[in-house]
């Protein structure tokens, strides 16, 4: 004797809770708070310049650590760039994101960082300042798409 499933239908309470009109998302709001983000776009550059420079800090004092004392700064790389990766495509540097992601992925893959690792970081290190310096925003267009093909295949030859 089996047992008939029970099916339980959950509602989307959030969907329910936002909707567009009276009551919900003002879309005049929301189109001012998207013309303010775009605003600060040339903010982010001058703030994002702090995160290269703690970026660059941590690496020098990585480089310097040996093989097996290089974790604390690799973290602190690691931390630097996942905040700039939720930053980047906020104010239309995509190209930003995507770095810093593949970047984080790789310092994740990783519990020792080698020599060979390190250069690795630092290419990604270099390529976000160069990304800022050129004012590559968006995807980087085909400058963009080159650098990430490059930095992936610097990867791939190392081994993710």
């Amino acid at each position: 004797m089996s047992k008939q499933p029970i099916i339980i239908e959950v509602s989307n309470l959030l969907k329910a809770k936002v909707s567009y009109g009276p009551g919900g998302v003002d879309a005049k709001k929301l189109e001012e708070t998207e013309a303010m983000i775009r605003g600060l776009q040339s903010e982010y550059v001058v703030w994002v310049l702090d995160d290269l420079k703690k970026l660059q800090v941590s690496l020098e004092a990585a480089l310097m650590a040996g093989t097996d004392d290089r974790a604390a700064p690799v973290r602190q790389i690691f931390e630097t760039a996942h905040d700039m990766k939720g930053q980047g495509g906020s104010f239309d540097y995509g190209l930003m994101t995507q770095v810093s992601a593949q970047l984080c992925s790789f310092i994740d893959s990783r519990t020792i960082y080698s020599d060979q690792d390190m250069e690795v970081i630092r290419l990604h290190v270099d390529a976000l300042r160069l990304v800022i310096a050129q004012k590559m925003v968006g995807d980087g267009g085909g400058g963009g798409k080159g650098l990430l093909r490059g930095l992936q295949a610097v990867i791939s030859k190392i081994g993710s």
